[in-house]
């Protein structure tokens, strides 16, 4: 994410940014950071963001359809569009509080995002930067100071968890292959 919107990372999660008005009515054309736009349906409130971090809202959205990876957002508030092309920029958040809960083996991207990433001995690994899909399952990307290293999140390599770390058992061979020891 190139943008930066100053935001309570503890009381919110960045969904997106409103990339223009779309239509006469109000619409806007939304870029969904996690790429699944369906979901935006399931979010009861939201907030929107500028750059100095003020905050408008609580919108809720009325309708929304799909258009490649981006959103068509219909919001309650925004009828017009002028007031579309007002909020574009902004970025689009929800209180981690509206979040729907997750079953025991489930979990959010952002759960996970900088904590410390350990070996079964304690070894400290390096950090959780970001996650991405590689469309069989999420995958961390662990930095260290001059490394990166690619993790697959599956039940059998995360084995543990607590709130700044999370404990791997790594296959024979993944943590050579990716620091190139």
């Amino acid at each position: 994410m190139a943008e930066e919107f100053h935001y309570s990372v503890d009381e919110y999660l960045l969904l997106g940014k409103v990339a223009k008005a779309h239509g006469l009515r109000g619409e806007v054309k939304v870029f969904l950071h996690s790429g699944q736009p369906d979901n935006i349906r399931s979010y009861k409130e939201l907030i929107l963001v500028n750059d100095d971090g003020e905050l408008y809202g609580p919108l809720t959205v009325l309708k929304s359809r799909n258009q490649g990876k981006f959103a068509i957002i219909q919001f309650d508030s925004v009828t017009s569009r002028s007031h579309a092309e007002q909020i574009e920029g902004r970025g689009i958040l929800l209180a981690k509080s509206h979040l729907p809960e997750v079953s025991e083996d489930e979990y959010y991207w952002h759960q996970y995002l900088g904590k410390t990433v350990i070996d079964l001995t304690g070894t400290p690994l390096g950090k959780v930067d970001h996650i991405f899909s590689n469309g069989a399952q999420d995958v961390l990307v662990i930095r260290t100071a001059n490394t990166e290293m690619l993790i697959p999140v599956t039940k059998a390599i995360i084995v543990g968890e607590t709130a700044g770390e999370l404990t791997i058992d790594p296959p024979p061979g993944l943590v050579e292959l990716n620091t190139g020891n």
